[in-house]
């Protein structure tokens, strides 16, 4: 047992270290949007969800309500629910507490390694494979948020492109390879402009235009790119 989550924590390292830099940005992007440094650390202490905790504290930023933030994190994070009963069925027999307990430290990239192993796996290595993804999230948003609330306005507002950088950086070359995700990242980018110049759209809040954009896109992308669609499109990229 112990051997197996010491295993987790060694396969979390790689996810630790990334999860540091891009909760570091979050830090300083909350504080940025007025958070108070305690709040960007709990939150982060409390969700491990990079998009949703983006996408919740802009909304803040921009005066939204509870219920424009709370359904427009719901449609970010849904596919969390997803890929955990994707992951029940790998893992093994434990008990609903359990159960509950890894539910909550499940991100794409826990869930990717987890999902991939040979075996099937257990408590114990998921919750090691758990604690070194939640400590680096933690432990960048204390850096970023703290480094943020010290340093002048001008050089935080030159910090918030890293932000637009990051997310750059995971999409563009992924739709590169992937004609489904460019057509889903073109179709994003044409609602959003939509509602954005659209005078009749425009008066639409930014809480609900997240979740309606979000809504249309997953149902088009879902529509138009079968499985067979993404598989073919991966054989050609490659």
């Amino acid at each position: 047992m112990k051997q197996s989550f010491f295993s987790g924590l060694r396969d979390g390292i790689p996810i630790c270290l990334g999860y540091i830099v891009v909760s570091m940005s979050f830090g300083m992007f909350a504080v940025a949007r007025g958070i108070p440094v305690s709040t960007a650390i709990a939150l982060s202490m409390t969700n491990m969800t990079s998009a949703g905790q983006f996408a919740a504290v802009n909304l803040a930023g921009a005066c939204a309500t509870f219920t424009e933030i709370g359904l427009a994190t719901a449609v970010v994070n849904i596919r969390y629910a997803l890929m955990s009963l994707v992951l029940s069925q790998k893992i093994e027999k434990m008990s609903f507490f359990k159960r509950m307990l890894l539910a909550a430290g499940i991100t794409d990239e826990v869930f990717t390694l987890a999902s991939t192993r040979g075996q099937k796996v257990g408590f114990s290595y998921m919750a090691g494979l758990i604690v070194t993804p939640y400590i680096g999230w933690s432990l960048g948003t204390i850096l970023g948020a703290t480094v943020n609330s010290l340093m002048p306005v001008s050089v935080v507002s030159a910090m918030g492109i890293t932000l637009y950088g990051m997310f750059v950086a995971i999409v563009v070359p992924v739709a590169r390879e992937e004609r489904p995700v460019l057509m889903t990242l073109l179709i994003a980018i044409s609602l959003s402009c939509l509602f954005k110049y659209t005078p009749a759209l425009a008066a639409l809040s930014a809480g609900w235009t997240i979740i309606v954009v979000t809504l249309i896109t997953a149902s088009l992308a879902a529509c138009l790119f079968t499985p067979v669609e993404t598989a073919k499109s991966v054989e050609v990229a490659k």
